[in-house]
Order: C-alpha cells, then sequence, then structure tokens
C-alpha cells in the first residue's frame, strides 16, 4: 500500500495592521478609522502596484483597531519594498486633509507561510505576534505622529526570501531594517524594523534593547523626560553587511546595530 499524505496547504503573505490609541477614540470615531483604515490600504497597495492582489485577498477581516488578510507570496517584494512609503504617504495626506483630528499612526507586520482559506494557523498566529511587539509600539510612542505615522515589522522569513532573492521592490534599502529579537508570550523569533525614510545610523541604541520583554508594555508619554544616554545602553551585538547582493550576516546575541 502506497504511503497516505496529504497536501500542504498554499503558501500565503499575511500583512496585518493595527492602529496606536485605539482604544481612546470614541465609538464614532472607531468606526470612521476601521472605515479609513481599510480604504487606507486599497490606496497604498494600489500605489504598489498590487491592487489586483489585494482585491483577490484571503480571509480579509476587522480586527477592532486594525485589518489583517492573506495574499499571494510573490507580492512579497512589493509589500517589502514599495507598500510602507505608500502607506505612509496616504496617512500623510489624510493629516493634511483632516487637520482637526488626531493623526492616525499604523503599525503593520507581514509575514508568510501555509495557511488554509480560513487563515486559521500557526503563521497567522506569529503575524499577530510580530504587530504586538513591545518595541514596534514604543517606536510610534516615541515618534512624533505628525511626522511618524508608519512602522513596520517582517519576520525573519521574510526578510530571507525577499532580500536574498535579490527582488526587492521600490527604492527601499536592506539597510532601512534593523535587527529585533520579538518576544511575546512563548513566541520569539528575529524579525526586522523597518520606519519609512528612516537611517537607523542615528537611533539611539536604546532602541534595540530587548531587556526582559515578553510582551507588549505601557506606551512611554512623548516628552516624560530625555531618552536613556548611549552610555546607559545594553551591550549590542555586531550587525555586518557583507557581498554584491546585500547578503547579511547578523550576530543577535542582544539585537542591536552598527
Amino acid at each position: 500500500m502506497l504511503p497516505s499524505w496529504e497536501p500542504l496547504w498554499p503558501y500565503r503573505a499575511v500583512l496585518a495592521v493595527d492602529a496606536r490609541n485605539f482604544g481612546t477614540l470614541t465609538s464614532r470615531e472607531m468606526q470612521q478609522v476601521n472605515t479609513d483604515i481599510q480604504q487606507l490600504l486599497a490606496q497604498a497597495l494600489s500605489s504598489s502596484n498590487v491592487s489586483a492582489h489585494w482585491e483577490r485577498r484571503n480571509f480579509g477581516q476587522h480586527t477592532g483597531d486594525g485589518y489583517v488578510a492573506g495574499v499571494d507570496p510573490e507580492v512579497l517584494p512589493a509589500l517589502v519594498g514599495c507598500f510602507p512609503s505608500a502607506l505612509h504617504t496616504e496617512l500623510t495626506k489624510r493629516r493634511a486633509e483632516r487637520p482637526h483630528e488626531r493623526p492616525l499612526q499604523l503599525r503593520v507586520s507581514i509575514h508568510v507561510g501555509p495557511l488554509p482559506a480560513s487563515g486559521l494557523g500557526e503563521p497567522m498566529v506569529h503575524t499577530h505576534r510580530l504587530l504586538d511587539d513591545a518595541k514596534l509600539r514604543e517606536l510610534l510612542a516615541r515618534a512624533n505622529p505628525e511626522i511618524t505615522n508608519t512602522a513596520v515589522i517582517i519576520s525573519q522569513r521574510v526578510y530571507e526570501d525577499v532580500f536574498q532573492s535579490g527582488c526587492i521592490g521600490g527604492n527601499t534599502l536592506v539597510g532601512q531594517f534593523a535587527p529585533r529579537m520579538v518576544k511575546v508570550k512563548t513566541f520569539e523569533q528575529p524579525a526586522w524594523l523597518h520606519i519609512p525614510g528612516f537611517d537607523w545610523g542615528l537611533a539611539d541604541p536604546v532602541v534595540f534593547d530587548n531587556g526582559t520583554e515578553t510582551g507588549p508594555g505601557p506606551e512611554p508619554v512623548r516628552g516624560d523626560g530625555p531618552p536613556p544616554s548611549a552610555a546607559q545602553a545594553p551591550a549590542r551585538s555586531v550587525f555586518n553587511q557583507n557581498g554584491n547582493n546585500n547578503n547579511q550576516a547578523e550576530t543577535m546575541n542582544r539585537v542591536g546595530y552598527r
């Protein structure tokens, strides 16, 4: 008798977004933001030339303060290289058109893996764990919302698939992604942080301190005093870039940057 087997679920790129400080909005504002997020995603993905794929998305669903959906993994180069800056542009337009409203800031996570049509599976769980990373939250909390409205985190697998293939889209560079060890509940995996247009060489090293974080903590209030000095920062790892194809080797004892 031949051995039995089951076909592997199709691979899907999972895109999840979440609005900062959603819980502080009124019920009417929540409804408006929820609607806005879908429109912003559609506009940013259209600018990234993947609107056709987005229209065929799988398991698209509201998450209250955000949205999550699966798309063909072939669009990962656009999701990583084009979508973040396009989303930043759309959020900037929204702020300019509604100066009386609080600026909207969005966190974004991108992962890839085998998932059924329902979207239920480990890759979906991991996508949300990445979105819940405390440092990703803190980046937006520390930032001026008038300027920084988008913070992105991609999984190690997405990073490798896109950059090692050399298929990155847009003008995004590998150096615009900073390594980060994400620890949320029982989840602990390396990932990469990205803020459109930001040079990580200018970042305070404390941004990469993992400490003993196990999940999202309280968001600091801007203006509560100066950030820790570089002298107080923890030991950092070495992050080297080698070769002509953006291949990188990193030592992630405690995640840092060069």
